[in-house]
């Protein structure tokens, strides 16, 4: 489904090659900001001499208290620009007609504010979110903005970026810098389930237009880069045509999607954001295993598999099994986890191995055929889907039935002694947006595949991981924090003593 997406995308940008070396002039740009509201307060007034009189009534301005601030509208310094020569320009129009009407929808009263790279304190807790859209290639990035923007994301920061009338331009120029940004991680689409198209509405089909042809329905499409299991880059190549009327005032040259679509989608960024906000700031300040430097000949290493699709989005939730596990049972091994790639490392080393991950992942002939061997050797992959992503749950899906084609994925039964080898989960929770897609839910819902009475592959559908991390989370679909660390206790102790 993601592919076909990308498909319906790229088939949509591509509608106006003959328009994309050419000059282009946006007609969002010539409309002015919104005047700023005005209250007026009514007072005594002087009264006019001689005295005596009636005092007269005056109406005279009041500052309205400002709301707090949420957005920063990213612009380029005009001074720097022009000295620069750059030839970069920005509209308005879009995040007032955004702001305004998100308030009005979530019951709430935010404000944007412009800012520049130059100026802006880089510090998420002035302004989560930064806004950003233009119809220009963008000039350069240097060092030192590279650098802030990156912290900034890393602290808890959001950026929101959309390609004002889709301009392949500014699409092309904005995925090169985010690479500068990120050489590290990936700017890719995301699934049409993901939090970003329901946290406020439940959104499964966008209309999209090009200059003045007919409407377009697609699934609605973003690009993000992820920070943990946070989306801190949302990237829209389509216009979010939030202050343009597309319907009746087209703009040749331009692939917009349709106003009311692109404010319920606008919505669903502001809520989205908000809920992981807390997530964001807690996500950088990363617990430390105090055993996870210390060699010693009980030492017990696991092998984190390294693959294309954010193999170690929730960083922290291992290390915290692990010291749980140190703490709760009287195993008197230390634990240690060692990236390692499949295909290019001998993994035969390691009594388990463990993956995790959120996104569309392949492996490699190579590494299908030593996982097989691997497993067949008498290796443990335990896995587990981060935060219940649906588009990492079929990657494995599929790759684990090219490496056992022989043999399925089955759910594992209720009384199974995995379910009570350290602690009893025969009856769990689930985290809260968990509960609420499976309010029917209340046992471990653990697939494996048997071999000879072993578990070669264990697997979870719903995450474990999101919970080991124990953070402040919004959007997981996986068990409650409490009921992971017991099932992670009661797999790993198992997986070792058999």
């Amino acid at each position: 489904m993601r592919r076909l997406i990308i498909v319906l995308v790229i088939a949509a940008l591509s509608l106006i090659p003959e328009l994309a070396l050419a000059e282009f002039e946006n007609p969002k740009a010539n409309i002015p900001p919104m005047a700023k509201p005005q209250r007026r307060n009514a007072g005594e007034g002087f009264p006019p001499l001689p005295l005596p009189a009636t005092p007269l009534r005056r109406s005279e301005k009041k500052r309205e208290p400002a709301p707090p601030a949420l957005v920063g509208n990213i612009t380029f310094n005009p001074q720097r620009a022009k000295e620069a020569g750059l030839d970069w320009q920005t509209t308005v129009i879009d995040i007032e007609q955004w702001v305004q009407w998100t308030n009005s929808q979530l019951g709430q009263k935010y404000r944007f504010v412009g800012t520049d790279f130059s100026s802006f304190s880089y510090d998420p807790t002035e302004l989560p979110i930064l806004y950003f859209t233009g119809w220009k290639a963008l000039p350069k990035f240097d060092d030192v903005t590279i650098g802030k923007l990156r912290q900034y994301l890393m602290d808890g920061g959001t950026w929101v970026v959309h390609s004002s009338c889709g301009r392949p331009e500014f699409n092309e120029s904005f995925r090169r810098e985010i690479q500068r940004i990120f050489p590290d991680r990936e700017l890719a689409g995301i699934p049409t389930d993901h939090p970003l198209f329901s946290s406020f509405y439940h959104i499964t089909q966008m209309k999209v237009r090009e200059g003045s042809n007919p409407w377009k329905t697609i699934p609605p499409y973003l690009e993000t880069i992820n920070i943990g299991t946070r989306a801190a880059v949302i990237f829209s190549p389509i216009d979010l045509s939030c202050g343009w009327d597309a319907e009746t005032h087209p703009i040749e040259g331009g692939v917009l999607y349709d106003q009311q679509d692109a404010l319920q989608l606008g919505s669903n960024i502001v809520t989205y954001v908000l809920a992981e906000y807390q997530y964001g700031r807690f996500f950088d300040h990363q617990k430390i295993y105090h055993q996870a430097q210390q060699a010693t000949r009980d030492q017990l290493v696991l092998g984190q598999i390294v693959h294309n699709g954010d193999w170690d989005s929730t960083p922290h939730g291992l290390p915290n099994l692990l010291k749980h596990i140190d703490e709760s049972t009287t195993l008197n091994v230390q634990f240690k986890r060692v990236p390692v790639d499949p295909g290019r490392q001998d993994i035969f080393q390691f009594p388990i191995l463990y993956m995790s991950g959120q996104r569309d992942f392949r492996f490699t002939d190579e590494a299908r055929q030593r996982l097989r061997e691997y497993l067949d050797h008498g290796g443990v992959l335990f896995v587990d889907c981060a935060v219940g992503s649906s588009e990492f749950d079929h990657a494995f899906r599929r790759e684990i039935a090219a490496i056992y084609p022989d043999r399925k994925l089955g759910t594992l039964p209720a009384d199974h002694p995995i379910y009570r080898y350290i602690f009893d989960v025969s009856r769990v929770q689930l985290a809260a947006l968990a509960h609420q897609l499976y309010p029917q839910i209340n046992t471990p819902q653990l697939e494996a595949i048997e071999v000879d009475g072993t578990l070669p592959v264990i697997y979870s559908r719903l995450s474990l991981s999101a919970g080991w991390e124990q953070l402040p989370r919004a959007y997981n679909v996986g068990y409650a924090d409490a009921d992971a660390m017991r099932i992670g206790v009661d797999v790993l102790m198992y997986a070792i003593t058999h």
